[in-house]
């Protein structure tokens, strides 16, 4: 039996560092052996990183690299015709969310991979996200009473790039949209393990950013299947911010909150802590943690033929919420998640 599992990076742009961060530190289980960028020059200098063969192609890399698995983290319009490529060469597949720019790639994708007879992964890290679970934990044990609402605020601090005014992700046929669908999802997964599934939502959304086509703002209510009203926020912007809750959960008897700033901390809020008590503190550090997380238990279920933390199918939970709120803007209505 195997001890390590071989994985390809492919796509070596800027979450791949992460990635290869997350494996160095949490996923020892994993070697990479092959790094593949069409651009020459990062795959070379990731394979300089990792010790993997460089390819500028897919298809090469599959056709003679030495590996039996696959990282795909690329442009979202070219996930579909990749993880296909990688099922019919019977490679293990962790796909970077979105799984794909529409609906309609991403249910293929989807139907492809729960008929493959390997492993098949969407990578999300806020599912690996330890301030969250203790939330939801918490939540289970009566910590707040019934919870009455939530809030999740998204901020991704803008950092143009002048050599390249409008990068992938602000093509809209490329990305399938702009903040929602993208790091937006880090917090719709947490609100869905908080909460529960979401049943429909009513968004607004605004474009303010120069050469961006998908949303740079958009504010959603959400209707979980618990009967909780919750609200979701996104933002992406340059200059400064005051402080930021990540997320807060209200309920009959207290309230939980997650901020952002000093290192973050989870905070609980109740009669016996007016002031507040801190239950975790720099989850921050837990949060960058989350992709040796996941990479973690990729390689353990291809290993071990353990349960993934979350099944692909879970994952299209964010992606149908980020679609029904752009179906919301459209109609101006509630727009449903599952229909």
């Amino acid at each position: 039996m195997a001890t390590k599992i071989k994985l390809a990076l492919i796509g070596c742009g800027g979450i791949a560092h992460a990635h290869w961060r997350g494996i160095q530190s949490h996923a020892p289980d994993i070697e990479v052996t092959a790094c593949v960028d069409e651009n020459e020059a990062s795959a070379n200098a990731f394979a300089e990183q990792t010790g993997g063969i460089p390819f500028t192609s897919l298809t090469e890399a599959l056709a003679t690299g030495d590996f039996d698995s696959v990282d795909l983290m690329l442009p979202h319009d070219l996930h579909e015709e990749a993880a296909l490529q990688c099922f019919a060469a019977g490679k293990h597949v962790c796909l970077e969310k979105p799984m794909a720019h529409t609906l309609a790639s991403a249910e293929r994708i989807l139907a492809a991979g729960e008929a493959h007879d390997k492993v098949f992964m969407v990578a999300e890290q806020a599912q690996y996200w330890p301030d969250v679970h203790k939330v939801a934990e918490l939540i289970e044990a009566g910590a707040i009473g019934d919870v009455l609402t939530g809030h999740g605020f998204f901020f991704d601090p803008l950092r143009p790039d002048p050599a390249n005014p409008k990068p992938w992700r602000y093509h809209l046929d490329r990305a399938g949209g702009g903040i929602s669908i993208d790091g937006g999802a880090h917090w719709i997964r947490p609100l869905r393990i908080m909460l529960g599934e979401i049943d429909e939502v009513f968004a607004a959304t605004q474009s303010h950013v120069e050469h961006m086509e998908g949303e740079s703002l958009a504010h959603a209510i959400f209707r979980f299947r618990s009967g909780v009203i919750g609200t979701f926020q996104a933002l992406t912007k340059a200059g400064r911010m005051g402080p930021i809750v990540d997320f807060r959960v209200t309920g009959t008897d207290g309230e939980l909150i997650i901020e952002r700033g000093r290192g973050g901390r989870l905070m609980l809020y109740d009669n016996e802590h007016p002031d507040g008590e801190v239950v975790m503190s720099d989850v921050v550090t837990g949060k960058m943690n989350s992709y040796g997380g996941e990479l973690h238990d990729f390689s353990q279920a291809i290993l071990h033929g353990t349960d993934l933390a979350a099944a692909p199918r879970f994952a299209m939970g964010e992606f149908r919420t980020a679609q029904a709120m752009y179906r919301s803007v459209e109609s101006g209505t509630w727009a449903r998640v599952w229909d």
